[in-house]
């Protein structure tokens, strides 16, 4: 029998990240990533937290509710090339689709800045004759000699997925279906992957790279959730398995197995949903998260309390369209590596030295300095006190590796090259902001900045201060803020469907407008009953894919009213539309007498869940003298020199305790650097609230 056990779990690239909730108390656990076997690693954890019972894993997982996982297999598999032999079966004529893309240069002025290799070699894309119009008349059968030497092609070529896309499978999927059944016939132990299962919808270069991206990862992801679903099975696990998709919500293994393209940034899409919860305790809804850990790091914005989501993602330079949280990711982490350019510039990461050798400092073998060394040397991590203690820190390795490979190089002090290691990272941090906020109309100057991550606050202040930001804010749980978020999202399942058709009373048919999304919503109540959600816990969210006629792309309009959708109140839905395009774009043609297009509806099913509430601790006094555990020398950026300053233990400050910088507060997976023009206080969840006592830094 199952207990009140829920279990958050981050698989990332060098940590994997355990949220423990019990009954309302919550606690945290890390354990270094295990890339051959990622299941290994979730095992490792769960094992150390039953170990911390005095129980054994078994006993442990039977009293477990919940576990929920956010994965990186295929976010790994697409970064490192790693995929799955994977066939195409395309309409002839098209199968150099997937090669073309959409014929312009990604980067209009660099023509030495070619595409990347397509996933699917031509030689194992083949071209079925067979053909479908625009409206989904046939005007060519599908030959079904070609399915049947095609499937014996793969066969001989030991191919591991196969990914079917038509022209025009979203108007009639007759001949996918078809062509998927046979395949599934001939080849049992093949992943298919079908476009008009996958992503109804126009664009057949989207389309296609979509659904080869889906069948390149799947079989990974089926093998790594039958794996990880038959360990927990044979440790006596009786509760619930979800899996967290990219679109902010989770999923049953098997329904995900199915759409493993859904889990492409899995991990990360949990940020924004935990910075919800977080701002809520605040009164706020608008926020900037950010996470570090040891490969990457991620950014989102949030505007309103709505996470923006967005069907025009890219994966390694791959289109991507299914529905995803707009997240900016870029490799900076606790383990991005130094290295010096052709014109003498120092840089850092993207490569990482992950858990495997990890940093120059862990003494695992890594040699090429790291964010980590560099922080260590300025004095931001303690050699002694890091993960608790677990691992002791080299400071003298990590000194040696940066004069050998960035002091030298740069004619400078050991110390000065550490110092511009770490500027170039904030640099790198604050540039990927910029991205999701400047250059999408917001001022980051608005918002508050949410720091996770267990890299993240030694860097956090400098950041801000580069994007002028004045209040940041850290939660207790930062190091597993993903995982602990995961905790907090409901199912959530998203359907489209195509329908191109100006948006105008006499040219909408209203019945088959409400004929397609009756099925979504359908296909959508029937995906959540076979995940056990009650009928009262399910609930729908519409969307609608706008554009001005004549314009090429369109524009998502989010939330749209039930109401406005059953009675297709075509003037209010236009006007959300002019007044999107004007936020985004600084222009509408409302008063132009330009027509409005209908390109694409979507419905979202949401099952909810019940989230987890924390328990706001009693007021305390300012003093934090309590928490303070000695002094070490750390490095100030703006004075160049080393002062001595107070650390405290982040574990033993309680609300409203407040310190100012300079200083250090370290817990067992984070240590956050106040720096001298900041200052901090506790919150009644155990937030540290940093703010800048000069007001805009």
């Amino acid at each position: 029998m199952t207990g009140e056990h829920s279990i958050g779990v981050d698989v990332g690239g060098t940590f994997t990240d355990f949220v423990l909730l019990d009954r309302g108390d919550s606690r945290i656990f890390k354990v270094l990533s295990t890339p051959d076997d990622p299941s290994a690693a979730v095992f490792n954890g769960l094992t150390e937290m039953a170990s911390q019972q005095g129980i054994s894993v078994a006993d442990f997982l039977s009293a477990t509710h919940r576990i929920v996982l956010g994965t990186t297999v295929t976010t790994n598999a697409i970064l490192t090339g790693r995929w799955c032999k994977t066939g195409l079966l395309a309409t002839r004529g098209f199968r150099d689709a997937l090669q073309m893309r959409r014929g312009v240069r990604e980067r209009f002025y660099d023509n030495k800045y070619t595409a990347p290799e397509p996933i699917v070699p031509r030689t194992l894309r083949l071209p079925i004759t067979g053909r479908m119009d625009q409206a989904g008349v046939e005007i060519e059968p599908l030959a079904s000699e070609e399915i049947d030497a095609a499937a014996n092609a793969f066969k001989a070529l030991k191919v591991e997925a196969v990914a079917v896309c038509f022209m025009h499978a979203y108007a009639n999927d007759a001949h996918e279906r078809a062509a998927a059944a046979r395949l599934r016939a001939l080849l049992p132990h093949v992943y298919v992957s079908v476009s008009s299962e996958l992503l109804p919808q126009l664009r057949y270069y989207e389309r296609t790279s979509t659904t080869v991206l889906n069948a390149a990862v799947g079989p990974l992801l089926t093998g790594y959730l039958d794996r990880l679903a038959q360990r927990l099975a044979e440790a006596r696990f009786a509760g619930v398995l979800l899996v967290m998709q990219s679109n902010g919500g989770v999923s049953a293994p098997d329904v995900v197995a199915r759409r493993a393209a859904t889990t492409l940034l899995s991990g990360p899409a949990a940020g924004p949903i935990a910075g919800r919860h977080l701002m809520s305790q605040h009164g706020e809804d608008s926020y900037i998260t950010i996470d570090m850990g040891g490969t990457s790091f991620e950014a989102s914005l949030v505007r309103g309390g709505a996470p923006a989501v967005t069907t025009g993602a890219q994966v390694n330079r791959f289109a991507m369209a299914l529905p995803t949280m707009d997240i900016k990711t870029i490799g900076a982490g606790g383990g991005s590596m130094a290295w010096i350019d052709a014109g003498g510039l120092l840089r850092m990461g993207p490569q990482s030295a992950g858990a495997k050798p990890g940093p120059v400092c862990y003494g695992l073998g890594g040699t090429i300095p790291t964010t980590s060394d560099a922080n260590l040397v300025l004095g931001y991590l303690s050699p002694t006190f890091f993960a608790g203690g677990k691992l002791k820190l080299d400071a003298d390795a990590a000194r040696a590796a940066i004069e050998t490979h960035v002091a030298k190089p740069l004619a400078l002090g050991v110390i000065e090259a550490a110092a511009g290691m770490y500027r170039v990272m904030n640099v790198n941090m604050a540039s990927a902001i910029r991205e999701i906020s400047i250059e999408r109309g917001h001022d980051p100057r608005e918002f508050a900045l949410i720091c996770a991550g267990g890299a993240a606050g030694t860097h956090a202040a400098y950041i801000a201060r580069e994007l002028g930001i004045s209040r940041i804010l850290v939660p207790r749980e930062a190091s597993v803020f993903c995982a602990g978020g995961m905790l907090r999202t409901d199912l959530r399942h998203d359907y489209v469907r195509s329908y191109a058709v100006p948006f105008a009373a006499d040219r909408l048919e209203r019945a088959r407008f409400a004929a397609l999304v009756a099925e979504m919503e359908e296909e959508g109540g029937r995906t959540l009953a076979g995940e056990g959600i009650a009928p009262e816990r399910r609930k729908f969210g519409y969307a609608l894919d706008l554009r001005y006629l004549g314009q090429y792309h369109e524009v998502r309009v989010e939330d749209v009213p039930e109401a406005e959708i059953r009675s297709l109140a075509i003037e209010a839905i236009g006007n959300r539309f002019h007044a999107l395009h004007d936020r985004l774009y600084g222009y509408s043609l409302a008063t132009e007498g330009t027509g409005i297009q209908l390109v694409n509806v979507r419905v979202t099913a949401f099952g909810v869940t019940d989230k987890p509430r924390g328990k706001p601790a009693p007021r305390r006094g300012e003093d934090a003298r309590h928490a303070a555990k000695g002094t070490r020398d750390v490095y100030l950026p703006d004075e160049r020199r080393f002062v001595q300053a107070p650390v405290y233990a982040g574990e033993k400050l309680e609300h409203a305790n407040t310190l100012a910088g300079p200083a250090i507060v370290e817990s067992v997976t984070t240590t956050l650097f106040v720096p001298p023009e900041w200052a901090l206080t506790v919150d009644a969840y155990g937030t540290a609230v940093m703010t800048a006592r000069a007001g805009v830094p």
